[in-house]
């Protein structure tokens, strides 16, 4: 298979891994919201005839519904419940952790250490990547995206020392490889643990030119 092919492909799936979680929650919110219809059509009957009541009362009616089930989670025993239907149901669906750990990195409420930003050493060169998970041995599990499709690339196992943390937005590294690197630089700069270090200049005490007498 080709180079071009190769890339074809993987520039392919990453496109379908991004359009494809959105059509169907754009499906499933079509369904709710026809399911609702049926319930609201006498109130929408109320409604000027112009108007397309039962897709706007359907529309708000699950807008609402989902606000107040945000706001449940909120609470202690909405957490409890929300943990415990991940924990028996959703996390046995491929790939939902990894998901759920991205979209909350995305919104800048992630606490872990999934999808955080990194530099990583990868022969002899500094390369954007993702810490994806930290192994009990100190090593790490880095994913390296392709420029400029970001949600395709290669996974790699690195050891602490070629793995270096980067103090900036998950949304700012995304952007610095979808726009071909530009913006690199300061991630460079934002690398944790890092110094500046500055050579000292030596000052040399001028000499005084001694006159020569020749006899």
């Amino acid at each position: 298979m080709s180079k071009d092919s190769r890339s074809f492909g993987a520039t392919l799936v990453a496109g379908i891994l991004v359009v494809a979680p959105v059509y169907l929650c754009v499906l499933l919110l079509l369904k709710a919201m026809t399911s609702l219809a049926g319930l609201l059509k006498p109130v929408a009957e109320l409604l000027p005839q112009w108007l397309p009541g039962e897709q706007v009362l359907s529309l708000l009616l699950l807008l609402l519904i989902c606000f107040f089930v945000g706001v449940a989670m909120r609470t202690s025993a909405g957490r409890a419940i929300g943990r415990g239907i991940e924990h028996s149901l959703l996390e046995k669906i491929p790939g939902y952790m990894l998901l759920r750990s991205l979209t909350q990195r995305v919104a800048g409420n992630s606490e872990d250490e999934t999808w955080k930003p990194a530099l990583a050493e990868i022969e002899h060169s500094l390369v954007p990547a993702f810490i994806i998970e930290e192994h009990a041995d100190g090593r790490y599990t880095v994913f390296v995206p392709s420029v400029p499709t970001p949600f395709a690339g290669a996974v790699y196992v690195l050891t602490a020392d070629r793995v270096h943390r980067v103090n900036a937005a998950f949304t700012q590294a995304l952007k610095a490889v979808s726009r071909w690197g530009m913006g690199c630089k300061d991630l460079v700069a934002a690398m944790e643990g890092t110094e500046q270090r500055v050579v000292p200049v030596q000052h040399v005490p001028p000499t005084s030119a001694t006159p020569t007498v020749s006899h």
